[in-house]
C-alpha cells in the first residue's frame, strides 16, 4: 500500500510540475486585452456585429447597448433564431432605430441552430470586419476598436476574447474560474497565436475577424454539424493560413447567470465528450491522469511518513501556483486553489455524463434542441 500511495503522489505531483514547466506558461494571464480607460469616439463604418438569439429576453437589450455605445457606424445585426420569449422585439427596442433583426424559423437537417443563425445573419455582411457575439454578452465602451487594432497590427485574420464569466454564486465561483483554467491548458493561448503551432481555438462569446477570412474558409457551411463551433471555426481560418490571437479580457462579460449546478452540467455536458473526440481511449485515460492529478496529492499528504507527505505537499504548492494567476485575474485569493480537486472531479464527472449521453445516441442537447449522433464537422 505503501508504494501505491508513493506512486500516486508522486505521478500527481510531477503532473503539476510538468503544467508549470510547460513552453509559453499556458496556465498564466498574460495574453489579455481591455478596453482603454477613456476611449475616444471611433468611426467603426467597417465593422457589422451579427448576434445569434434564442430565447435571450434577459440579455439582449444589454448586449445590443453596448454595442451601441462602441463607435459611430457599427452596424448591428440581430438573427433571431426562432425566439418564443420577445427576443427580437426587445433588440428593436434597445437598439432604437440602429438594430436589424432577421428571423430565422426553420432549422435544416444537419445544422447546428447557432451555427445556421450566424450563416444566416453573416450572408448578409457588406463590411470588412465582423464580430460575432453571444446575446449575453456586454462590452466595454471602446472594447471593439481595441479589437481591430489588435487584428489590424497583428495580421491576424481571427481575434478572440475570452469573456469574464458571472461568478457569484456559489457553483459559479467554484467551478467557473477553473472552467476556464481548463481551457487554457487545452488550448494553449500563446501556442494558438503562433503560426507554426498545430493549437487553434477562440471563445465563441466574443470573436472579432476579417470578413475575408470567413469568405475564405467557405463560410459557416463547412462547420454545419460542429457542436464546438469556436474553435472549429479557428482551426478552419488557420487551415487557410490566417492568423489567430486568443486572450483574457475583463471587458467582455457575460451576463448569463449559474445559480445552481444543473446550469454549470448542463453547459458542460453539451461539448465535453465531443473534446475527447467521442473518443473511449481518451476517456479513460484523462480520468486516469484527473484522478492522479487531483487526488494524488493529497492522499500522499495523508499517509504516515513523512516523505509521502512531502511528496504531496509538493503537489499542492505546484497546483497551487498553476491555477492561482487564473484566481487572481478573477479577483480570488490565491487560497481559492485548494479547492481545485473538487471542482476538477465535478467536471470529470460532468464528461462521463456526456459520454453516457451520446452513448444513448444525443451527442448534444442545448436551448430545447437535441442532436443525434451524426457526423460532426471539424
Amino acid at each position: 500500500m505503501e508504494s501505491v500511495i508513493i506512486a500516486v503522489g508522486l505521478a500527481g505531483a510531477g503532473l503539476w510540475v510538468a503544467v508549470l514547466a510547460l513552453p509559453g506558461r499556458p496556465w498564466g494571464t498574460r495574453e489579455r486585452l481591455e478596453a482603454p480607460d477613456r476611449p475616444e469616439g471611433a468611426r467603426l463604418g467597417d465593422v457589422t456585429a451579427v448576434i445569434p438569439a434564442r430565447d435571450e429576453a434577459e440579455t439582449i437589450a444589454g448586449a445590443v447597448r453596448s454595442l451601441r455605445a462602441q463607435g459611430q457606424g457599427l452596424r448591428i445585426l440581430v438573427v433571431d433564431d426562432g425566439s418564443t420569449d420577445g427576443t427580437g422585439e426587445l433588440a428593436r427596442e434597445a437598439g432604437a432605430g440602429d438594430v436589424e433583426v432577421v428571423r430565422v424559423e426553420s432549422l435544416p437537417e444537419d445544422w447546428q441552430g447557432k451555427l445556421w443563425a450566424l450563416e444566416q445573419g453573416t450572408k448578409r455582411v457588406r463590411t470588412r470586419y465582423l464580430l460575432l457575439m453571444d446575446a449575453d454578452i456586454e462590452l466595454a465602451p471602446g472594447l471593439v476598436p481595441a479589437l481591430r487594432d489588435k487584428l489590424r497590427e497583428g495580421g491576424y485574420g481571427l481575434v478572440s476574447l475570452m469573456a469574464e464569466l458571472r461568478m457569484a454564486a456559489f457553483w459559479e465561483r467554484l467551478l467557473l474560474p477553473a472552467f476556464v483554467f481548463f481551457f487554457k491548458l487545452l488550448y494553449p493561448f500563446g501556442r494558438v497565436a503562433r503560426p507554426d503551432s498545430r493549437f487553434a481555438a477562440a471563445a465563441g462569446g466574443c470573436i472579432f475577424m476579417n470578413t475575408q477570412a470567413l469568405r475564405a474558409i467557405g463560410g459557416f457551411g463547412v462547420l454545419q454539424g460542429a457542436i464546438i463551433d469556436d474553435c472549429t471555426l479557428a482551426t478552419r481560418v488557420k487551415e487557410r493560413g490566417y492568423g489567430l490571437w486568443l486572450g483574457l479580457t475583463r471587458s467582455a462579460r457575460s451576463r448569463r447567470s449559474y445559480p445552481g449546478l444543473s446550469g454549470i452540467w448542463a453547459m458542460v455536458t453539451r461539448t465535453a465528450f465531443s473534446q475527447l473526440h467521442y473518443s473511449a481511449a481518451l476517456l479513460v485515460a484523462a480520468s486516469v491522469l484527473m484522478v492522479a492529478a487531483f487526488w494524488g496529492p493529497l492522499v500522499a499528504l495523508l499517509a504516515s511518513t513523512g516523505w509521502q507527505r512531502a511528496v504531496g505537499a509538493a503537489g499542492l504548492v505546484a497546483m497551487a501556483l498553476a491555477y492561482a494567476p487564473t484566481l487572481r485575474f478573477y479577483g480570488f485569493r490565491s487560497l481559492r486553489a485548494l479547492a481545485l480537486p473538487v471542482a476538477g472531479t465535478l467536471f470529470l464527472a460532468m464528461t462521463w455524463a456526456s459520454a453516457w449521453r451520446y452513448a444513448r445516441g444525443v451527442r448534444s442537447r442545448w436551448k430545447g434542441r437535441t442532436y443525434g449522433r451524426g457526423v460532426e464537422t471539424g
